[in-house]
């Protein structure tokens, strides 16, 4: 699992990444190309894929609130498992991890028998802007830093080290449960410089998009940079922040492939159910946006890859929809372990086996967005529509046609053309528990 990793894959269609590695299990596996968070946030999301339930029942909306205040006895996905004889171990971030931003963790105690600390990387980068020169000798005034030496220096090597290492090691009279979680794409943009030199400057190319993209954009889905990366800044700026940032993909996409290679040489690959994804998306400059937390497709979709052995759709893509929250009652379904009753996701199974097969005809995303987070949005994506939501309507409804628009650049929620497509679609965001 990557962290702020949108479908900024090679085997998405995304030029511009370099990523054999996820390629390569895109070609043993299916690639899932409607893949939904239900929350894109960092613990909000996390929350709700691990215990397979939704944002409006885990009632985790940020990265303060507790999942286990709210449901005290809330069973997750690695401690159900765990329950049922797997061995579990947990290497990087799985569950948000409060560090480096002093929140307190929000890891499940009850889910493992090891667990890897997560440490804080900083110094990195030094200082808040790393001054680097590109191509055009501009100076680069961004939080990000391509740094000498070995991948081993950062949390990510050393996720997938100690996770190779607990493979090797773990009890072999259970079968296991291995989470590996990946800090990066997540700020600050730090990677070994090999991986920045997989992406020349000259190479990197900004988004298109209309001169008047945000004119019917409602304000609560408008303005989402972090700073040091506003669109006010340069192009060069820009650039320089979606060169670090693939960069980061492609030092991930490494790790995975180090992991990979172990659990073949290890003669486990043939009884190993595998799943690749993210805890939610990343702009890197659509709709002006250069952060998480829209509800626009760049920041909902997820990539979503998955393997298992003996399967007859290798290297087939599926363009049914599916949620995060189908992650816990797949597995309980491919393992033979029996799913809570209390699972709100669908066994994405039919589609592993028929990549035709439509398990769900919508998938359901929440947000909160404004300087306190008093906007509340809500969207249904279906095969053809985005509907968005801004406090049920008050601030604002969006609706987007994919087949015409996939960009989502014009917004049809005034059109009466669409309008029972909009009643239709805004009835179903209503009953949106």
């Amino acid at each position: 699992m990557a962290d702020d990793l949108a479908a900024t894959l090679s085997c998405y269609g995304f030029p511009q990444a370099k990523t054999p590695n996820l390629d390569a299990l895109a070609k043993r596996g299916v690639l899932f190309s409607r893949a939904y968070c239900q929350f894109p946030h960092c613990n909000p999301s996390r929350s709700s894929m691990m215990s397979g339930l939704r944002p409006g029942t885990t009632k985790v909306t940020n990265n303060e609130d507790n999942l286990y205040t709210n449901i005290p006895d809330v069973l997750t996905l690695p401690h159900h498992f765990r329950n049922h004889g797997y061995a579990t171990a947990r290497c990087g971030k799985i569950f948000h991890l409060g560090v480096p931003s002093g929140l307190e963790s929000m890891d499940d105690p009850k889910a493992w028998d090891f667990g890897t600390e997560f440490k804080n990387e900083l110094p990195y980068p030094p200082k808040q802007e790393s001054v680097v020169k590109v191509k055009t000798g501009k100076k680069q005034g961004l939080t990000w830093q391509e740094i000498p030496g070995s991948d081993d220096q950062l949390v990510d090597g050393n996720f997938a080290k100690t996770a190779i290492e607990w493979l090797g090691k773990r009890d072999k009279e259970k079968p296991f449960f291995l989470a590996v979680g990946f800090h990066r794409p997540h700020m600050p943009l730090v990677a070994p410089a090999k991986y920045f030199d997989l992406h020349p400057f000259e190479s990197i190319t900004l988004p298109e998009a209309p001169e008047n993209d945000e004119a019917d954009v409602p304000e609560p889905a408008r303005n989402g940079a972090v700073p040091g990366y506003a669109v006010s800044s340069t192009p060069e700026q820009r650039r320089a922040a979606i060169r670090a940032y693939l960069a980061c993909v492609s030092y991930v996409d490494a790790q995975v492939g180090r992991l990979l290679a172990s659990i073949k040489e290890m003669g486990l690959d043939d009884n190993t159910i595998i799943i690749f994804t993210a805890d939610h998306g990343w702009h890197l400059g659509e709709h002006g946006l250069w952060h998480k937390r829209s509800l626009f497709e760049e920041s909902a979709r997820v990539p979503f890859i998955m393997s298992m052995p003996g399967m007859k759709t290798g290297g087939q893509q599926s363009a049914g929809l599916i949620e995060l929250i189908d992650v816990f009652p797949t597995l309980c379904d491919l393992s033979g372990v029996p799913a809570p009753a209390q699972l709100q996701g669908k066994s994405i199974r039919p589609q592993l086996n028929d990549t035709s097969v439509v398990v769900h005809d919508a998938a359901f995303t929440q947000a909160r967005r404004g300087k306190d987070a008093e906007f509340w949005g809500r969207t249904i994506r279906t095969a053809r529509w985005r509907c968005t939501e801004w406090d049920a309507g008050k601030n604002g409804i969006e609706l987007y046609d994919h087949d015409a628009d996939p960009h989502e650049y014009t917004n049809l929620a005034n059109d009466p053309k669409h309008a029972e497509v909009l009643k239709e679609l805004r009835g179903r965001l209503a009953e949106l528990k």
